[in-house]
């Protein structure tokens, strides 16, 4: 049987944009907040428009692995 660390790395392995696009998104919202605690609401909203951007990347990603896998399959 597969662990949960076996299989976070075949994933990985098999589309490495998920957790790529997870990473760009979790940075850019942290950036964001912190901009937000010191006042800088102009590279705060800034940084939330691109954490929209960052998460729209990770779900393309999402649904072109999907695809791909489903396609993968079937042959």
């Amino acid at each position: 049987e597969e662990g949960f660390g076996e299989k976070f790395m075949r994933k990985t392995r098999e589309n490495p944009l998920v957790p790529l696009g997870c990473l760009c998104t979790v940075s850019v919202l942290a950036y964001g907040l912190i901009c937000f605690k010191k006042g800088n609401t102009r590279r705060s909203q800034l940084m939330m428009r691109a954490r929209v951007l960052a998460q729209g990347f990770t779900f393309a990603a999402l649904l072109g692995g999907m695809v791909a896998t489903a396609i993968k399959s079937r042959q």
